[in-house]
């Protein structure tokens, strides 16, 4: 691996080429923060799919992405003056020294619900109003919910043991049936909302990230589902004229590939 000071050389070359891409290129001259944005949404997902996959050569890839979109924001800000890549290096550093006092001060802790309750606390006396500020509006609902429950769980507003929580899901869930028999298409939804939020909070007190596990079955279908287009081809099948038994007899085969 590289050592510190050819680290520090490698990001001075990237710094460098962005001076270069900036000023004489066409495409590069013209983009803004705002032109910018949807595409480094895009490069985050297409990260984030390299970390599910486990794919560590396309992770180095996409990071590599993600960083010059980061080396772009800040030649950016650098051109009206409103800061720079040293700004915004200083800026993290500042807020993590901030957000440790359990290593850069004093602060005991004993593990590490006690490092999450101390950093949604300091932030609060930083000038937040609410632990929630910090939820970006934008989020996929899936993972807003689940960065909601881990904030308020940070400062103590928190169910004390996880059946408590999978009681709530079954009181949800007969809820939920309720409004199915009563047919009213609004209430449904509401309950079926209520259902999905507290599958999300059960998730995080059994460990499990609620959105990397539905993303897993999404790919598991998917996977499974084209195995079951591609026997059927062999067999000179079309998919829309089988019979449900028909495809399952594939899709029960994708099983042994796919699980």
């Amino acid at each position: 691996m590289n050592n510190r000071k050819e680290q520090l050389a490698a990001i001075n070359r990237l710094l460098d080429i962005m001076d270069d891409l900036r000023e004489k290129c066409p495409w590069d001259k013209k983009q803004t923060f705002e032109s910018l944005r949807h595409l480094t949404i895009e490069e985050t997902y297409e990260l984030a799919d390299a970390i599910l996959d486990n794919d560590l050569p396309e992770v180095k890839k996409e990071l590599g992405d993600l960083f010059l979109h980061i080396v772009f924001y800040a030649k950016l800000g650098s051109e009206t003056n409103a800061f720079d890549i040293a700004d915004v290096a200083n800026s993290i550093s500042d807020k993590l020294i901030d957000r440790h006092p359990h290593i850069y001060a004093d602060v005991k802790v004993d593990n590490e619900e006690d490092v999450k309750r101390n950093w949604e606390q300091l932030k609060l006396k930083e000038g937040k109003n609410s632990v929630l500020e910090g939820v970006p509006k934008s989020l996929p609902a899936l993972v807003k919910a689940n960065r909601i429950q881990d904030k308020v769980g940070g400062v103590g507003f928190d169910w004390e043991e996880p059946h408590q929580v999978w009681e709530k899901v079954q009181e949800e869930l007969t809820e939920l049936n309720v409004e199915i028999k009563n047919g009213n298409q609004e209430n449904i939804e509401k309950e079926f909302g209520d259902v999905l939020f507290s599958m999300i909070n059960y998730a995080r007190f059994i460990g499990v990230n609620p959105e990397n596990a539905l993303e897993k079955t999404n790919k598991k279908f998917i996977n499974r589902f084209q195995f079951l287009e591609k026997a059927a081809k062999k067999e000179g099948k079309e998919i829309a004229d089988m019979s449900l038994a028909e495809m399952d007899v594939f899709w029960n085969k994708s099983k042994k590939y796919f699980s």
